[in-house]
């Protein structure tokens, strides 16, 4: 049999109920409601480290956050992985090219690919001055060269609608959009399906930016919300409900109470962005159609970690709850080259480490023996197999370093540096709108769940357990020691 080609799609920083298929209230997705309702959507699907690096890191290399040692967010870590998921594929056979985000270290390390055409967005690590010429974005940025070019002046900028990468302030982009970020990630893959080497089956990794911040959208996408009415965002009882630090006021800020319009409008942009990334999408499968690859490709969408959004006065990310943690997953097999159910919908726990084996097995690949992500196909088969009963989770985040496991049914989270402990049960109340942690009905499950998190942080470098309780108070780190000694 013929090799499929493989096709991975990642946006960065996509909540995973923002679905028209599952029924979000506002945000339209039909291009990747098509790929969910031909192919097989994960309605559990997680980010175990909820931000950037660690989440690609668990995308590249099919390793949980303990091995790859990755539990929060440091820049200039070197990766130095035995197995990377394109080095397999290329080793197999395929011609493997990323285009968009890598986020790695340094900045041009290929992870395996033949080739990268990079954009990272906005990295104040390596737009730092203090950054080596080697370093330094001018020279490790794909994207801003040919907008300058485009624009015919060189002072052009990701920066000049005064956005910043990690803020809620929105407005649209102020250029054509035709040179957005989103739209060139998708016009050098289609370049790429041009002059890949029709000999070999590709592996094409095309890798969107948004909705992360800037919270930009073209006009027509953010005209398509911003005058719609959309419902408030759900806000737990245990949440905090003043501000009385007026931490909303900070324009990249984590949290806080932001004034309505202000929130309106993130939201407006936010969900442009996605329905500018589902249309360009769109586009590329018609390419894909053009050039008779569509119904040998194997497509998997999905994103690194979710926003908050104004859930419970959180904004961003790396915190444990559904908005920040859960993320859109879809596997499309348009050509069922590998019998995978049409239509189905898979409630099991899956995450990040499970794309590299899942990929590589679609494409008749081994797996390497340290990968301890698991294959997704039976599953999408409707195949009986044995499956993970939980997830741990976890970011490291200064006073809020949190913890989490999670099962189809529920989660439990304990904030390391206080020693807070939250229980919510997700079949009854999917927002987390109720604590439960000290609900009597509750307390078994809880000291299960809780029993479970001992056991999987027992001989942590950091001490959090001794195997027979969690030790509140000890300091977190955002990359283990294993990581930089083998560097």
């Amino acid at each position: 049999m013929k090799r499929p080609n493989i096709l991975l799609i990642t946006t960065d920083q996509m909540r995973g109920d923002c679905l028209g298929i599952l029924g979000h209230p506002v945000v339209e997705t039909s291009h990747l409601d098509t790929m969910a309702h031909n192919g097989t959507i994960f309605t559990n699907a997680y980010s175990a480290v909820p931000s950037c690096i660690a989440s690609r890191a668990a995308i590249m290399t099919g390793l949980s956050q303990k091995s790859h040692g990755r539990v929060g967010y440091e820049d200039r870590v070197e990766w130095n992985y035995d197995h990377y998921l394109a080095g397999e594929l290329a080793k197999a056979g395929y011609h493997t090219q990323a285009v968009g985000k890598m986020h790695v270290h340094p900045a041009r390390f290929l992870c395996g690919f033949h080739n990268v055409i990079l954009h990272d967005g906005y990295l104040h690590t390596y737009r730092s001055k203090k950054s080596s010429a080697a370093e330094n974005w001018f020279n490790t940025d794909d994207y801003l060269p040919w907008l300058r070019d485009k624009l015919g002046y060189y002072n052009a900028d990701i920066i000049d609608a005064g956005l910043d990468c990690n803020s809620w302030v929105a407005r649209p982009w102020p250029y054509p959009e035709h040179l957005h970020p989103t739209n060139w990630v998708v016009d050098k893959s289609i370049d790429f399906l041009r002059r890949r080497d029709p000999t070999k089956p590709f592996f094409l990794m095309m890798s969107f930016v948004r909705p992360h911040s800037p919270l930009d959208p073209p006009q027509y996408y953010y005209d398509m919300y911003i005058n719609e009415e959309m419902p408030n965002p759900p806000i737990g009882d245990w949440a905090e409900k003043e501000d009385g630090m007026r931490d909303a006021l900070i324009y990249n800020g984590y949290g806080g109470k932001l004034a309505d319009k202000a929130l309106h409008r993130a939201r407006a942009a936010y969900y442009g962005s996605i329905t500018h990334i589902d249309h360009q999408i769109g586009r590329f499968l018609q390419a894909m159609y053009d050039e008779d690859v569509l119904y040998n490709t194997i497509i998997l969408f999905t994103s690194d970690h979710g926003d908050m959004m104004g859930d419970h006065n959180w904004v961003r990310k790396s915190i444990p709850y559904e908005g920040s943690t859960s993320i859109p997953f879809i596997i499309y097999d348009p050509g069922n080259n590998l019998g995978i159910k049409p239509g189905s919908v898979i409630d099991n726990i899956v995450e990040l480490r499970d794309i590299m084996p899942t990929l590589l097995d679609a494409a008749g690949v081994q797996v390497p023996e340290k990968v301890e992500g698991m294959s997704l196909l039976p599953l999408a088969r409707g195949e009986e197999t044995p499956w993970r009963e939980y997830l741990h989770g976890e970011h490291s985040f200064g006073i809020a370093s949190n913890h989490y496991i999670v099962t189809e049914k529920d989660k439990y989270i304990w904030y390391s540096q206080t020693g807070e402990e939250q229980y919510f049960d997700l079949e009854k109340d999917p927002m987390e709108l109720h604590n439960g942690i000290n609900d009597e009905k509750y307390s078994q499950r809880i000291d299960y769940l809780r029993k479970i998190l001992i056991k999987e942080l027992q001989g942590r470098e950091e001490g959090y357990s001794d195997g027979n309780q969690l030790i509140v108070g000890c300091s977190p780190k955002a990359t283990l020691s294993h990581i930089k000694e083998d560097i």
